[in-house]
């Protein structure tokens, strides 16, 4: 992914996001997506996202990632702008 034009946002989702398979969701999501980054599960219960993309692209993947997967439930989403780190990849942390 070229770094011109490309916008990072951390998240922090709230709501019924882990045991319910969010990470794997997240992941998935981003692949269709092209976006790169990291989920990653927290102590409190929440899931923390980590993602790069261009502006049309990270649009897209947060309006997936706000109404979450069926299985599980989102109820807000923090949501602050980085700058870009210039992942590789979209990773699965533990």
């Amino acid at each position: 992914m070229e770094d011109v034009g490309v916008r990072r946002v951390h998240l922090i989702v709230h709501g019924r996001v882990q045991g319910v398979g969010f990470r794997f969701f997240a992941a998935t999501v981003a692949a269709r997506h092209n976006i790169r980054g990291f989920v990653r599960n927290r102590m409190d219960g929440t899931v923390e996202i980590d993602a790069e993309g261009t502006e049309e692209r990270l649009q897209s993947f947060l309006a997936e990632i706000r109404r979450g997967p069926s299985y599980g439930h989102v109820d807000h989403v923090e949501e602050a702008s980085l700058p870009a780190k210039g992942y590789r990849s979209f990773d699965i942390a533990r």
